[in-house]
């Protein structure tokens, strides 16, 4: 993957945490800077933890899969980006949780860096096969995720309900994108 690739794919990540992150700014309906710092932080520990977790199982069998990684690269990405795309259009009233509390923020972070893991198990697949490889996309997703959690809380206090944004919906095609990437690539060798 290319450093271009990994940063979209970070944004493309950040953007639950990003949503969830606008929630929280329009239940609190003021700044917290504590609340803000402590979402970020989990959600930017754990969007950086699952895509290691996720290369780290997958790492250990993927000889045993090699012929088809490629379409497991894919069709990860592909479920991944369908399902956010899904959920763009999706008209679910805001979910009543209180964003000031530990526990909420923990699950929080677990929920929307579900994604991240998949991501993680498809890293195994394309090629990233050492430390040094999956340094740099964690560390750049858990970054990337932490400034998009401050800024969408700040966004959900400033604007609140009033802008539409239809951010799933552009992560979901930009992984699907690279989903297909990833397959193009792998079909051209052969």
């Amino acid at each position: 993957m290319t450093t271009l690739e990994i940063w979209l794919l970070a944004i493309s990540l950040a953007m639950d945490c990003f949503s969830v992150s606008i929630t929280s700014g329009i239940i609190l309906r003021r700044i917290c800077w504590r609340t803000f710092i402590t979402i970020a932080f989990f959600f930017g520990l754990f969007q950086g933890l699952m895509p290691l977790f996720g290369w780290l199982a997958a790492s250990y069998f993927s000889h045993l899969i090699e012929n088809y990684d490629h379409w497991i690269a894919f069709g990860l990405l592909f479920f991944l980006g369908a399902r956010m795309i899904k959920e763009s259009f999706s008209n679910e009233e805001e979910h009543q949780f209180n964003p000031t509390k530990l526990l909420v923020i923990l699950t929080l972070a677990v929920a929307t860096s579900i994604d991240a893991l998949a991501v993680g198990i498809s890293f195994a697949f394309v090629g990233m096969d050492t430390w040094q490889s999956i340094l740099q996309p964690i560390v750049i997703i858990g970054i990337v995720s932490f400034v998009f959690s401050i800024i969408g809380c700040l966004i959900g206090v400033f604007f609140g309900k009033r802008v539409n944004l239809r951010a799933e919906l552009w992560a979901g095609i930009i992984l699907i994108g690279i989903g297909v990437k990833i397959l193009i690539e792998h079909m051209e060798l052969f």
